[in-house]
């Protein structure tokens, strides 16, 4: 089921001649149970699409729809009852709990003073507990970590009970182990509950494992959409990130560092050794090539019982290293 469409949707900042464009006609769409992740450099966009969609800033034409409505239409409080949002720049009350917070993501439904009832009690702890921080329930936000405090806000969004989880940058500032966690819980939520889940994010690595589509967005192109298998088979990210002495490796997945080469030898070898060999020769301005029949010289990465590499010349052995940083030295030195 079609949950979110943005139709020839144009962003930016100011209103009529003076109107700065950042992105215009832009079309996209969102199913339920899926997780989207939006990617693209820095200035790109990224948090302003976010917020137009959220309707915290005026579109400057097209439109953005939620199961046939328009949310840019919609009053703040309508809002809050389609689409839960967290943002990077969230703001966090010290003194509240873990079970406080949460709880004002009913408050679309509560009265004037914000009382919860039993289903409402209900519903904040069941977000909690989705969230894996039950134990933290009565904890002050102040005392969390911020992969924990993170987690409740997502908490907060779950209990706001929408259609929709909307996140910008909801992995920055954590630690990789903390990244992993908050991606597989969206994973789970998405997966799960049947909501769909847009954020925007830099993890680049993390959202090709875990997304069901990207949304791509660059200065030089429109919106670019799809799942992660399939714009990594039309070579989208080559021309997206490639730049500034980077560049996307296709296969991988990863990114690789460009580097200035200042010499080259010749190598016979395999496996994770010779990976790690590579790397650290091009860290120090060294290219490995594959060695040739014809080469009278070469390196060679050995492992016969014990791993060794050896420096051959015209066939015979002239030198020979155990570790890659002395092998580095002794190369440096010929």
């Amino acid at each position: 089921m079609e949950i979110l469409q943005i139709n020839k949707l144009s962003i930016g900042y100011g209103k009529g001649k003076r109107a700065k464009i950042v992105h215009e006609k832009l079309d996209a769409k969102m199913y339920a149970g899926e997780l989207v992740c939006l990617l693209g450099e820095n200035g790109t966009g990224k948090s302003t699409l976010i917020r137009t969609i959220c309707g915290f800033q005026p579109a400057l034409d097209g439109e953005a729809s939620m199961l046939g409505k328009n949310l840019l239409q919609q009053s703040e409080k309508d809002l809050a009852k389609m689409a839960a949002v967290v943002l990077t720049d969230r703001v966090i009350v010290p003194n509240a709990t873990v079970e406080e917070l949460v709880g004002l993501g009913r408050s679309p439904y509560t009265g004037t003073f914000g009382i919860l009832n039993d289903e409402d009690k209900q519903i904040v702890h069941t977000s909690i507990e989705k969230c894996g921080i039950l134990h933290k329930k009565k904890e002050r936000l102040a005392n969390l970590s911020d992969g924990e405090k993170q987690k409740a806000f997502i908490a907060k969004a779950l209990a706001q009970d929408t259609k929709i989880i909307i996140l910008d940058e909801p992995t920055a500032f954590l630690d990789m182990p903390a990244r992993v966690e908050i991606m597989q819980l969206l994973r789970q939520i998405a997966s799960q509950s049947g909501k769909s889940v847009l954020m925007s994010t830099h993890d680049l690595d993390l959202a090709l494992q875990m997304a069901d589509k990207l949304w791509l967005l660059s200065a030089q192109k429109a919106l670019l959409t799809g799942t992660p298998e399939d714009l990594l088979l039309k070579n989208e990210f080559q021309s997206i990130f490639q730049n500034r002495g980077i560049e996307f490796d296709n296969k991988t997945g990863l990114f690789r560092v460009g580097y200035d080469y200042n010499m080259e030898i010749p190598v016979k070898g395999h496996g994770f050794e010779y990976v790690l060999l590579r790397r650290a020769f091009a860290r120090n301005g060294i290219k490995t090539i594959r060695k040739k029949d014809e080469d009278s010289q070469w390196l060679e990465v050995c492992r016969n019982g014990k791993l060794s590499f050896k420096y051959f010349q015209n066939g015979e052995c002239i030198g020979q290293e155990e570790s890659i940083e002395d092998v580095l030295a002794l190369t440096l030195k010929l």
